[in-house]
């Protein structure tokens, strides 16, 4: 559950600013030729290369290189240099252009990622698709933040107690503190200012003019940034589940509590209620509320065990978060309800409590990968993706907010209903209290960039459509596929839609520019 409450923290995402762009003459003569010269050593990849693999990926005909880049672009000929790990799945004809990728975060260890994308018979017959580790994640260079990023996890900010409520905002300052200190220089450095020179570095040594891309949830706001300072090298730019890129992280982040309850109470609530004969959890989506809010309720008094730890109120709600971003997950979510359910009820024989017990341990073993994007999910891999989350968002910047901002919000979250996502953001918060100095921000607007295109869900909790469109409104030339009677964090390629699928596929791969447009999700599962 430790896990899957780091994983949550990332989405979010979901899961998922460019500060002081140089202008967009600042290009390959920028580059010292120690890093410009490099050769890409490609070999074929062995599991152990790929962070956070999902388990039964089938990682066949993928293909591992890294390359060094600066240490720091403020100062690239000191000699000093990080290194970046990469993979490449090779196009299935002639190879004329190359897609670079992103499975969001930021952190989400990309390097394996390609793989997700191998059935794209259109994209991959010219087209090689790049995975990429950035800095301070995956098999990069690593980041740190100590092991201090899980600090206060389980303190619950629905009780209301000033002494608990002073508890988290402490610990939120803490992670901060001790983040920033456990990262040393090498945190100041990552943000998403260095990991677009990182980019553009790449593109160099792919010997791409242009390059593609395809980022997803804190991808859409990378592969945005990279457009704005390089459009001259910007080809075929696809934002999947999109940020506000155009604002801050902090308001893209504020966009989640209201995004992750409208997919709780409307779409899985209601799906829960449709399979009362078979859950038994609540015959209308109100009622299957109720008794979560039970359960939930039991768990603060008497947290249950479960493969050796406690499950509480907090990791409970985590668990539902990073579950309730892909309608594959619904299934598995029903299911540790209704198993918790059965352990918190003391009408419960104690070998029932037992046999629901194994199979809940069961479950939550198999459940290793609820984001679509597959972001960090193993063991060694947490604390680099979460330290490199937490440094991206703090160097990025600005974030505002005290003591009593926070608690003041967090009840105002209260008061409109917004319960299940209050944990998680609280415990987003800790760039609020960032010891070191974010770069300025620049404008995005979009202004001389190629047209790219947004594909976003109706429903999606860890980037919700608010942030999408304001994103769209305010970025020249963006396009952006709605899709409708859909909640998924992820759409194209990994979702199953061909409809979205063609769309995009002929803009990737024809260039054929599509209008702002509707397009048709797909329905819920059957359990």
């Amino acid at each position: 559950m430790r896990r899957l409450r780091l994983v949550v923290t990332s989405t979010a995402v979901a899961g998922g600013l460019l500060a002081g762009a140089l202008p967009a003459a600042a290009d390959a003569a920028a580059i010292p030729a120690r890093y410009a010269g490099q050769a890409l050593d490609w070999h074929a990849c062995a599991p152990g290369e790929l962070a956070d693999l999902p388990p039964g990926t089938d990682i066949s005909g993928l293909e591992c290189s890294a390359y060094r880049t600066p240490r720091d672009w403020d100062r690239p000929a000191d000699g000093q240099y990080l290194t970046i790990a990469i993979s490449r799945l090779k196009s299935t004809g002639a190879t004329t252009a190359s897609v670079l990728t992103n499975p969001g975060g930021p952190g989400g260890a990309g390097r394996w990622f390609p793989a997700m994308l191998r059935g794209q018979g259109k994209l991959r017959e010219h087209q090689e698709i790049i995975g990429i580790d950035t800095r301070g994640t995956g098999r990069s260079t690593n980041v740190t933040c100590g092991g201090a990023a899980d600090t206060g996890a389980d303190l619950d900010p629905r009780d209301r107690d000033p002494r608990n409520l002073n508890q988290i905002v402490d610990a939120v300052r803490y992670v901060a503190t001790a983040c920033h200190r456990a990262s040393g220089e090498l945190g100041s450095l990552i943000s998403t200012f260095q990991n677009v020179r990182d980019l553009d570095l790449l593109r160099t040594l792919l010997g791409r003019d242009r390059i593609n891309w395809i980022g997803y949830s804190a991808g859409t706001w990378l592969g945005a940034h990279y457009a704005q300072q390089f459009p001259q090298h910007t080809g075929r730019f696809v934002l999947d589940s999109s940020t506000q890129f155009t604002g801050s992280w902090q308001q893209s982040f504020d966009f989640q509590p209201a995004g992750y309850e409208r997919r709780w109470r409307q779409d899985f609530l209601p799906w829960l209620a449709r399979y009362d004969a078979k859950f038994h959890f609540g015959t209308t989506g109100e009622a299957a509320r109720q008794t979560y809010e039970s359960v939930r309720y039991a768990l603060t008094r008497e947290p249950v065990e479960v493969n050796g730890t406690k499950l509480g109120a907090v990791a409970l709600d985590s668990f539902i978060v990073g579950a309730l971003k892909a309608k594959s997950q619904f299934p598995t979510i029903a299911t540790v309800l209704v198993r918790v359910k059965t352990l918190t009820d003391a009408r419960s024989s104690a070998q029932v409590k037992d046999d629901a017990r194994a199979a809940l341990g069961k479950t939550l073993s198999e459940a290793k990968n609820t984001s679509p994007m597959g972001v960090a999910v193993q063991a060694g891999a947490d604390d680099a993706m979460v330290s490199t989350l937490i440094t991206t968002l703090c160097n990025d910047g600005p974030w505002k907010g005290n003591r009593q901002s926070l608690i003041r919000r967090s009840q105002e979250y209260l008061d409109q209903g917004v319960t299940v996502h209050s944990s998680l953001w609280m415990s987003m918060q800790v760039c609020a209290f960032w010891p070191g100095q974010p770069r300025p921000m620049p404008v995005l607007d979009g202004k001389g960039v190629p047209p790219v295109v947004i594909v976003q869900s109706e429903h999606d909790p860890a980037t919700p459509i608010e942030g999408a469109r304001k994103a769209h409104a305010a970025f020249q030339n963006s396009r952006m596929l709605t899709v409708t009677g859909e909640g998924d964090h992820g759409i194209y390629g990994i979702g199953g839609n061909k409809a979205v699928d063609k769309v995009v596929d002929d803009y990737l791969v024809d260039g054929v520019v599509p209008r702002d447009q509707s397009l048709p999700g797909l329905p819920l599962p059957t359990p």
